[in-house]
């Protein structure tokens, strides 16, 4: 059972003042792949306290670095269920972790960043870990947000 949509927004809200694009519904999840060319970021949020305090800091921390993803979306595990399943289809090859990271590059998974890479871990080191994947992977110089 999904979880209270009014319990979730403010996690919502949190990650899409950052920019990140929100896919609700697996049609989202196609759409939102369709386009193989260049970088996203795929954020898989969650309610647990590893994501309150230290996925979505560690997100907010590396946006703003000046090479960024070309795309960045969100799913919600726990309440975008079919969403959320399509989008780990796009990264099977990876355990289903929440909450999680998945920065692709023409299609391709490179580089993961699994819930037990983030549990224990500050802000500040998960972004670190981050910002080092957009630098070697991502070609577009960002906006600072």
């Amino acid at each position: 059972m999904p979880y209270d949509p009014q319990l979730v927004q403010p996690m919502r809200d949190e990650v899409t003042r950052l920019g990140l694009v929100e896919l609700p519904q697996a049609k989202d999840v196609d759409a939102f792949f369709a386009k193989r060319e260049g970088t996203v970021l795929l954020f898989i949020n969650s309610v647990c306290g590893c994501a309150a305090g230290g996925a979505r800091p560690a997100l907010r921390i590396a946006l703003q670095n000046e090479v960024l993803p070309e795309r960045i979306a969100t799913v919600f595990a726990g309440q975008d269920t079919d969403a959320t399943a399509r989008a780990r289809s796009y990264f099977a090859d990876f355990p289903p972790s929440s909450p999680s990271m998945a920065l692709l590059k023409d299609g391709e998974v490179v580089h993961f960043v699994p819930r037990h890479m983030i549990e224990g871990r500050d802000p500040a080191s998960i972004a670190f870990d981050l910002v080092q994947a957009f630098d070697k992977h991502c070609a577009r110089a960002g906006s600072k947000r």
